[in-house]
């Protein structure tokens, strides 16, 4: 049953403090595993679970010891895809943009169903993920407003139209649920953090980050040379001078304390030291 949820104002951001140290040196970061291979994409999970997508469009899940423990070859069924949700290793999201569908898999990358979006009415959404109660968060922007989907597409909460509340209307590019909060990026207006009720606690306008991550209360973004790291508990904003190797990259993420880099010949595997 859909029902609305109620945002609060959102604090003020003079409230904060925000000092930069100065920029590690290239030893933060060590080398701990290359897998070799030509990838078009990849992502990972919270236990170390590695998904890569090869050149012809085969998904293949390797374990923290970087064996195969499933496979899965319709990738392009619904054409490209857009992003690959490995929030619960449990159920993997598949997400294609272009035709508002959202396959669902098991943790052995075997179909559990697929979603069309479309015939919920929701047409644009950039950004999904799963949320901490095993369903799915996404941003409509054709209603401006955060929902939550089963896995059936039904609409089980959504909050008030953000334009009622914001001059202009954010255009998430990434949605994490963690610690009890629901974190939205938008590159060109920063980070904006609800709780589960739809209630706005904060607007953080660090603006241009990539691949952003959150992990225990620290928000996480890459810049062109550095890596950035946000407590929300001191507020104190850090840069980690990234070395000049990875200039040379197509993909960056970072997961459980560790960066995952995607270039020509294989995925590179740093610790942050």
């Amino acid at each position: 049953m859909k029902f609305l949820l109620y945002l609060l104002l959102p604090f003020c951001l003079c409230a904060f403090v925000v000092k930069t140290t100065n920029a590690q040196k290239d030893s933060s970061f060590v080398l701990t595993k290359i897998i070799p291979g030509e990838f078009a994409y990849f992502t990972v999970d919270n236990l170390n679970n590695i998904y890569l997508v090869n050149n012809s469009n085969q998904l293949k899940k390797l374990n923290s010891n970087g064996d195969s423990v499933g496979v899965f070859n319709d990738v392009r069924k619904y054409g490209k895809l857009t992003s690959i949700d490995a929030t619960n290793p449990l159920k993997l999201l598949l997400y294609y943009q272009n035709f508002s569908t959202i396959v669902v898999l098991d943790r052995f990358l075997n179909k559990r169903n697929t979603i069309n979006l479309r015939r919920e009415n929701i047409f644009k959404v950039k950004a999904i993920t799963t949320s901490y109660d095993g369903n799915i968060w996404l941003f409509d922007e054709g209603d401006g407003k955060l929902k939550k989907i089963d896995d059936n597409g039904d609409v089980l909460s959504e909050t008030i139209d953000f334009r009622q509340i914001f001059d202009t209307l954010p255009a998430p590019e990434k949605i994490i649920d963690r610690d009890n909060f629901v974190y939205l990026y938008d590159r060109n207006k920063g980070f904006y953090i609800f709780d589960y009720y739809g209630a706005l606690k904060s607007n953080i306008p660090f603006l241009h980050w990539k691949n952003v991550e959150v992990f225990n209360k620290d928000l996480y973004g890459f810049g062109d040379t550095c890596l950035y790291k946000y407590p929300l508990e001191s507020l104190n904003l850090k840069e980690y001078a990234l070395p000049a190797s990875f200039s040379n990259t197509s993909e960056i993420e970072i997961e459980n304390n560790k960066v995952y880099l995607l270039k020509r010949d294989g995925l590179e595997i740093y610790k942050v030291q």
